[in-house]
């Protein structure tokens, strides 16, 4: 009678195997995003400031507010869109989607909540002081922000690599 199953060698080889391909997969997800996909981040992530506070913005500042409103919808719209054309094609060329589950929970909560309080709060802050300081400092923080996250990113990659 002939068997198939493996000797104690074979299985730890093939064992040590796959865990080197989960590895490999695990440091290909948490690659940075594409280049062009970063830049449209950083200017999306600059640019909500100023349209949330035209949006909040007392009286018609600028443009009026149904013009802020659709610019503002407008460029959500344009990120999700880009974003969904920016996982596409990542998974197209890497087998992989990408994540952001993989990052140090240390780095990103902190980058979420961070982010959210500052490009949230400048524009009520613009509403209440009348002062347009506040979303351009946002504005500039933001994309600050953005690209210190994305060298991080690229950090811990080229160590996990």
């Amino acid at each position: 009678m002939e068997t198939h199953g493996l000797s104690p060698a074979e299985a730890r080889s093939a064992l040590a195997d796959a865990e080197r391909v989960r590895a490999s997969a695990t440091a290909l997800s948490a690659t940075p995003w594409p280049t062009w996909f970063f830049l449209t981040l950083t200017l999306y992530i600059a640019a909500l400031p100023l349209a949330f506070g035209g949006v909040l913005a007392d009286p018609d500042w600028l443009l009026p507010r149904p013009a802020w409103l659709a610019l503002t919808l407008g460029v959500i719209a344009a990120y999700l869109g880009l974003l969904a054309v920016a996982a596409r094609s990542w998974r197209a060329r890497t087998g992989v989607a990408l994540r952001l589950d993989v990052l140090p929970k240390r780095v990103t909560v902190p980058f979420m909540a961070g982010l959210s309080v500052l490009l949230l709060g400048a524009p009520v802050a613009f509403r209440y002081t009348g002062r347009p300081e506040w979303l351009f400092a946002a504005s500039l923080i933001g994309a600050a922000v953005s690209v210190g996250f994305h060298l991080t990113f690229v950090r811990l990659h080229r160590r996990a690599a």
